[in-house]
């Protein structure tokens, strides 16, 4: 059982990968921004993209096969189209000359009346005179070049199928490792980068790279195959033609690479923009009743509307810029066209060429300036995939939470002694928030921490269970330094409540049950009992199966808090951090949640962080920290008879405020 399903409601990371929010009071470290933009390394970025594919080596050996073979294929088809071309002329000739009349006659009589070319012309080709089209064997060539087509198009569909598992098992791959690293940071990578962003990486950049490596692998694959293809036949055909056609390829390579240096700079910031304008989106949307209540509607509006405004220009431009190379290919092919259109058809004239090699050579020019144009355009979308994956590699490239170590220690009989020895910790560098912190916590007893908001309350939580790591000093549980613990081991061992209710989207019997892997349907209800959540469940339609949505505000505020300490209750743990836990909840229900808790608590290591101090009067031992530091130590009695700062704090909560009579 993994550390996380032990825990009570809102450890850091739930099921499907899914993160509560890390900000809040006390929960991370104030201030901290972004990391900010890293230069931009298409070339670094790309080669890591490619590097992805070598798993899969044997499906683009697969498919780079069935390309061969397809667009083989797909370039035989003009040359024998050819053929029939020559056979509908030849015949169109031959009905035009006398029958009787040989070929060289009629060639002689050219020559004689000053006709030259047309001689040469006649002179090549395979006239009968006095006989037509020969439409059975123009028939048998298209039935051929329509099997060569219809095979080629098989072989097409076959290598698409390839490509497609091909792709998906990349990014599939690139899904877990994202995960896994995702559960591999520290907690303060999530409280110094906003929710959207994170999400943004994870799901539009991920998305946007699947959809690119679809659309582009095989067109490149094709591409290039047909490029070297049509080439060798253009050669074949007319070497002249040929040379004219090849230069345009450095014409329309330097065209794209031009076009393309601009634009990329556009995609990085449309996906950069992207990922803030998400992370704005979820904020408001997880804080629109507060908007509403602070009426901030319009400010949101204005900085929705502002980072709109950025990321609508820079996709404009990235995408206008992009858009350009398309068109530009297509002029430089038009040109080509034209110029081979020009020296074939002087060619023909000539008796050089056949017309149905200049009709096949046209067709092969418009397949040579087709991988060019696809290729152009591949490499507008791979720029935007390649910013993508810059960003996606960024998160993976994120220094991680230090390794457990290789010889892990766990204590045998958990007792539950905790102690903190000289513990200092600070979040920046130049800012101290705990020095020199010396705690002894003895097995069984409830230890409450009091103090004012950012005096370091849940901090010293944060630290016991490794969320965040020491400066110095040392925390031990039973004797066993927590460094020397892996990080699954030693949460294993402890059931936490926080203040912030966390559910996942499910049913309330999956909520609760999350609390302790293979839990029974008795033990589930004895938890909810325990938490006296029972009877509310029950009063809903569906019950224990009620479905709960992503933000769980289809039950109330105080029935979410029910839930999570009902999932508490099922855990069972060996130490219990409570964290405001019945912030949520009204009066009456708070005393028999005490009263349950009692039982929980009993024998029982726990910490429970407090604002209420009426509620932690029993406690075998209370904290009094402020600014990181405990000030003040004892139980109850004890620090109120000292007349100290859990004095002032305890009855500050009682003083009402003197109105004067108007």
């Amino acid at each position: 059982m993994s550390a996380r399903a032990r825990n009570g409601a809102s450890t850091p990371e739930g099921p499907r990968g899914r993160r509560r929010p890390p900000h809040g009071p006390g929960f991370g470290p104030p201030g901290l921004v972004g990391s900010g933009e890293k230069s931009r390394d298409f070339k670094a970025s790309f080669e890591r993209l490619l590097k992805r594919l070598r798993p899969e080596r044997v499906g683009i050996g697969a498919t780079v096969a069935l390309a061969v073979c397809s667009v083989a294929l797909t370039i035989l088809g003009p040359k024998i189209m050819a053929r029939a071309t020559n056979l509908i002329f030849e015949g169109f000739i031959g009905r035009r000359i006398p029958a009787g009349v040989t070929k060289e006659q009629a060639v002689a009589m050219l020559q004689a009346n000053g006709q030259d070319r047309l001689a040469a012309m006649l002179s090549s080709m395979n006239v009968i005179p006095g006989q037509g089209i020969d439409f059975g064997a123009v028939g048998r060539i298209l039935a051929i070049v329509a099997a060569i087509y219809a095979v080629s198009a098989l072989f097409g569909w076959l290598q698409g199928y390839v490509m497609a598992g091909v792709v998906q098992r990349v990014v599939y791959r690139l899904r877990k490792d994202v995960d896994e690293k995702l559960a591999r940071l520290p907690l303060k990578y999530f409280d110094g980068h906003a929710r959207g962003d994170i999400l943004s990486r994870v799901t539009n950049d991920i998305d946007n790279i699947t959809n690119t490596l679809q659309q582009t692998l095989t067109q490149i694959i094709t591409s290039v195959f047909t490029l070297i293809g049509v080439i060798i036949m253009m050669f074949w055909i007319s070497p002249l033609l040929a040379l004219i056609s090849l230069i345009t390829i450095p014409i329309s390579v330097l065209v794209t690479m031009l076009i393309a240096r601009r634009s990329q700079r556009q995609f990085a910031l449309q996906w950069e923009s992207t990922g803030t304008l998400n992370g704005h989106v979820e904020e408001m949307y997880t804080g629109h009743s507060i908007v509403k209540v602070f009426g901030r509607q319009k400010e949101a509006i204005a900085v929705f509307d502002k980072e709109n405004e950025e990321l609508y220009h820079s996709s404009f431009r990235a995408q206008f810029i992009s858009g350009i190379i398309m068109p530009s290919m297509m002029f430089i092919g038009n040109l080509n066209y034209v110029a081979i259109c020009v020296l074939g058809g002087l060619r023909v004239a000539g008796g050089t060429l056949s017309l149905g090699d200049v009709q096949a050579f046209i067709q092969y020019s418009r397949q040579f300036t087709q991988p060019i144009t696809q290729v152009a355009s591949v490499a507008n979308v791979l720029q935007s995939a390649v910013a993508s994956a810059e960003r996606v590699f960024e998160l993976l490239d994120e220094a991680e939470e230090a390794p457990d170590t290789a010889h892990s220690v766990v204590p045998a009989e958990p007792e539950g002694r905790i102690s903190f020895k000289h513990v200092s910790f600070r979040y920046l560098p130049d800012a101290p928030l705990i020095e020199d912190l010396n705690l002894e916590v003895e097995p069984g007893h409830t230890v409450a921490i009091v103090g004012p908001t950012g005096a370091g309350k849940t901090t010293l939580v944060n630290l016991l269970m490794r969320f965040y790591e020491i400066d110095s000093g040392s925390i031990s549980v039973d004797g066993v330094d927590i460094r020397d613990m892996k990080r699954d081991d030693l949460r294993r061992m402890f059931g936490m409540v926080l203040q912030d209710s966390w559910l996942f989207g499910g049913t309330i019997r999956e909520n609760i049950a999350y609390g302790r892997e293979g839990a029974t349907e008795a033990e589930i209800t004895a938890a909810a009992e325990a938490a006296h959540v029972d009877h509310l469940v029950r009063t809903l339609c569906a019950g224990y199966n009620t479905c709960l949505n992503d933000d769980s505000t289809n039950v109330s505020q105080g029935e979410q808090q029910l839930l999570t300490i009902a999932r508490a209750f099922l855990a069972d743990p060996e130490i219990l951090i409570l964290d405001e836990a019945t912030s949520s909840v009204d009066t009456r229900t708070e005393v028999l949640i005490q009263k349950a808790m009692a039982k929980l608590l009993h024998n029982r290591t726990s910490f429970v962080i407090a604002h209420r101090l009426s509620t932690i009067k029993d406690a075998d031992t209370i904290l009094v920290m402020n600014e990181g530091s405990i000030v003040e130590q004892g139980t109850h009695e004890e620090l109120l008879a000292r007349g100290g700062f859990y004095a002032e704090l305890y009855n500050s909560q009682f003083v009402e405020p003197l109105v004067e009579a108007a």
